[in-house]
């Protein structure tokens, strides 16, 4: 690693600029751009620097310039280089999928209508991307038809015109065969404009002619005709991606939204053209050794942007989060649309609501792709080995268990345990527990508890001849696996806790620690610091999965109880009603809501409860109100 001040540079000019930062292989590690470039690389060489812009400037042997003119000359060769050379610090996003798009030759003698996931070409018109790639392709029958304009390749185009002779798909209507001279060159460029305004603006004119067509098939009873106009009438809305809600006709506008959660980050991008979603795509930003700081929203618009033509750009563009360089990023997109582009962040109406949708999309894009991750054996081998190392383990923690406390006010306090193996979990052998509160609660103490009843199912399990069971045709219990490591939700008290119940109980061959939420800290017992993992850490990563895990397990058990049982306390307060007659209550009407509708006769017929308990019941639930129960949270609301 090289000394940052061996290549410490002198007499940095006072303007506007692009730098970059070379390894000792001559390799581009990072650029960036600044209006004053001597205070800029002045501040690569201070103290006190974060921790990967420390690395990287430790890891480069020197750094250049080029003096520009103005910020958005800065901006267009940043972004030019950071293409070039793809440098290894420098914000990145990148797409693991590969999208359809429908591809138009306009430049052609006869233009061609094609499918394509390739790069964007010059010379065509592209429109997309399209998620749903199997509507696109049956779409794309009923594109030819109502505009049928050539989609065959160049080769067979030029044979049929050797030949005078028109493909199938001349004879099925679903091409006007140019090749033969059906239509000519000026009809074909006008059935090409309209294919293309129809693409750009909406679908105004292809599914009122569907309709129709499907209405005159069904009123001559061609019902097999009339199912697959109905199919092509849904596939064609569904290739629009059309909201339900319903978008201003005149809106058209990309909707860019970016999420971050913890050292990940993720962008996705809604193409709104004449009211209707003509697209969706996401990137996943790599930023494992970007530098601290960085504009990853000016990341995503270049990610987004840097290889348009001027027809895909809009003049508005609505984002989550508006750039550090906003003014230099609207000139240079201003530039590339040939027109005046604003970036803005929506303030009310449909347009927030559609963003707070495109952001959702971002979310599951970062979900899908953290989950890839997960199931990823390289990534999960990194993470425990990182956790290995960092405990400073035996052994390679293979089977993690997880406990968490969910409660509200000391009320059905529950705990959850899960367990992950090789790094991924192993729903099957999830447990639930109900904690004892006879004698208060406090946290530490449920904790405590449910460590207690874990490791004691443990060390019974233990004490069980395994080849007896096996001879018995039984099995032992899924208790009687011992973890390597023992991870709880919390900080030192919750460790403490655990430690002491583990002491108790003489189990001295497991690993502890506890992850906090506030910070991400990692504690061990007996340590009166945490330990703080890198924001990149795989290891960190892996611990959080299974921690969010944990909570989400108890979250869910803790809603579930205390939902049964404020249910069951409006009939406690019933006179004359015991559990049993409860309990048939339940199971006759469901619910207390289900009681509610029902009269005192047909409450009367329940076994065991005659006229006048019925009687009872329908005038206490009448007196307390109307009352639902909110099953996400368990809460009981009246009117």
């Amino acid at each position: 690693m090289a000394d940052p001040l061996s290549y410490r540079p002198s007499n940095i000019p006072e303007q506007p600029g692009v730098y970059r930062f070379f390894n000792k292989d001559e390799k581009v590690i990072y650029v960036g751009k600044a209006l004053n470039l001597k205070n800029r690389l002045g501040n690569y060489f201070q103290s006190g620097l974060a921790q990967r812009t420390e690395r990287m400037v430790h890891e480069a042997v020197r750094v250049d310039w080029t003096i520009v003119a103005t910020e958005v000359e800065a901006l267009q060769l940043e972004f030019s280089w950071i293409k070039q050379y793809n440098p290894t610090y420098n914000v990145q996003f990148r797409d693991d999928k590969s999208y359809p798009y429908l591809a138009i030759s306009e430049s052609d003698e006869f233009p061609r209508v094609f499918i394509t996931r390739k790069s964007k070409r010059p010379g065509l018109t592209y429109f997309g991307p399209f998620t749903h790639t199997w509507a696109l392709r049956s779409t794309f029958d009923v594109i030819l038809k109502i505009f049928p304009i050539r989609s065959c390749t160049a080769g067979n185009f030029d044979r049929a015109r050797r030949t005078n002779r028109q493909c199938l798909l001349g004879d099925i209507g679903k091409c006007a065969a140019p090749c033969v001279g059906w239509i000519s060159q000026a009809d074909h460029k006008e059935l090409t404009s309209n294919l293309v305004s129809f693409m750009s603006h909406g679908n105004g004119e292809i599914l009122p002619t569907l309709r129709a067509e499907m209405e005159r098939a069904s009123s001559a009873e061609e019902y097999e005709r009339a199912t697959k106009i109905r199919d092509q009438i849904q596939a064609l809305e569904k290739a629009q991606e059309s909201t339900d809600a319903a978008l201003p006709q005149n809106l058209s506008a990309d909707f860019i939204a970016l999420h971050q959660e913890g050292a990940h980050a993720a962008g996705t991008l809604f193409i709104v053209r004449g009211g209707v979603i003509k697209g969706s795509r996401s990137w996943i930003v790599d930023q494992e050794r970007a530098l601290e700081g960085d504009d990853q929203i000016g990341s995503l618009l270049f990610s987004i942007y840097n290889e348009s033509d001027s027809r895909e750009i809009p003049a508005e563009i609505l984002i989550s989060d508006l750039p550090s360089d906003q003014s230099a990023l609207e000139q240079w997109l201003s530039t590339i649309r040939q027109g005046s582009v604003s970036l803005k962040i929506p303030q009310r109406g449909e347009k927030v609501e559609l963003l707070s949708t495109v952001k959702r999309n971002a979310q599951y894009a970062l979900i899908q792709y953290l989950s890839k991750r997960a199931n990823d054996a390289a990534v999960s081998g990194k993470a425990l080995t990182e956790i290995e190392e960092l405990l400073d383990l035996e052994r390679t923690p293979l089977r993690i268990e997880c406990f968490d406390i969910s409660n509200i006010s000391g009320t059905s306090v529950v705990a959850s345990m899960v367990v992950f193996e090789d790094g991924l979990a192993k729903k099957s052998e999830y447990r639930r527990f109900i904690i004892d509160t006879s004698e208060g609660f406090d946290d530490t103490r449920a904790m405590h508890q449910v460590i207690t009843r874990r490791l004691k199912r443990l060390l019974d399990d233990r004490e069980v001849d395994q080849n007896e069971v096996a001879q018995l045709g039984g099995r032992l219990s899924k208790f009687s696996y011992p973890p390597q490591l023992i991870v709880v939700d919390g900080g030192a008290p919750q460790v403490s806790a655990a430690a002491r119940a583990m002491r108790e109980l003489g189990v001295t061959d497991i690993a502890l620690c506890g992850l906090a939420k506030r910070l991400e800290e990692v504690w061990v017992p007996d340590s009166k610091d945490p330990l703080i993992l890198p924001r990149t850490s795989e290891g960190l990563y892996l611990l959080q999965r299974i921690r969010d895990e944990a909570h989400r397990f108890a979250i869910t058990f803790h809603r579930s109880r205390r939902s049964k049982v404020m249910l069951e306390s409006l009939l406690d307060e019933i006179p004359g009603l015991g559990a049993t007659r409860r309990k048939a209550l339940l199971e006759k009407f469901g619910s207390v809501a289900g009681i509610r509708k029902a009269d005192a006769s047909e409450i009367s017929q329940i076994p065991g409860i005659g006229e006048k308990i019925a009687s009872q019941i329908a005038h206490h639930l009448s007196q307390v109100g109307t009352s639902s129960v909110d099953m996400e949270t368990g809460e009981i609301s009246s009117n």
